[in-house]
């Protein structure tokens, strides 16, 4: 089975555990916005309560016009609140370029937007992926940690860096952002059930797939 047949292969075998997600979490393409900021270096539930703090008020222009202590009091359960704050004024005030418009934003191309996310502090290159996949449904592969670990428990071929792992799924893997969305939502709901960084194989769609399992 060659290396395109594996990534085809795990994605149906994840589809066929876990249907369709259609994630990510949001009231608002801007609420995913938000969150894949505060996301980073936190868990997701601690991003929910600081969404929970804007009670029903997230908005660009809220967070254009809030004074940076009340923003950051706002959103201190996602931890780094004083940097974080920092990069939602940063990144609100990219948007405002396009007039807090999705459809706006979505009548660039995809390389230039990236490009514009990632001269933005505080956007890197998950951030970047997940605001144009989730929030503008740009087909671009969302790489994370637990992206990593699958191909490394799968020991599949590629350099585990952020870049060879984006560029390996989406040639090995031409799909539209539905596809993409959805495969990365799969990893990351397989991982927290399963591929925890100590494994609970037993019941793991990719039981019988993993290099990891099957030489355990």
């Amino acid at each position: 089975m060659d290396n395109k047949l594996d990534l085809i292969h795990i994605y149906n075998k994840l589809l066929n555990h876990y249907g369709e997600l259609n994630w990510w979490p949001a009231d608002t393409p801007y609420e995913v916005m938000v969150g894949a900021i505060l996301t980073q270096n936190t868990a997701w539930s601690n991003v929910e309560k600081a969404i929970a703090n804007f009670s029903g008020r997230l908005s660009p222009e809220l967070i254009e016009t809030l004074p940076i202590p009340e923003l950051q009091e706002i959103i201190r359960p996602s931890g780094f609140y004083k940097q974080k704050a920092l990069y939602l004024k940063n990144f609100t005030e990219w948007y405002r370029q396009y007039g807090y418009s999705v459809e706006s934003v979505c009548q660039k191309p995809l390389s230039q937007l990236r490009k514009e996310l990632l001269d933005i502090r505080g956007v890197g290159f998950e951030t970047a992926d997940s605001i144009l996949l989730y929030a503008f449904s740009y087909p671009t592969f969302v790489v994370d940690a637990y992206t990593k670990r699958l191909l490394e428990r799968l020991q599949i071929d590629v350099k585990l860096n952020y870049t060879p792992i984006k560029d390996y799924f989406e040639s090995e893997v031409q799909g539209d952002a539905r596809l993409y969305n959805n495969y990365h939502s799969l990893i990351v709901i397989n991982a927290k059930k399963h591929c925890n960084k100590k494994p609970i194989c037993d019941g793991c769609p990719l039981e019988f797939d993993c290099k990891f399992r099957l030489s355990g």
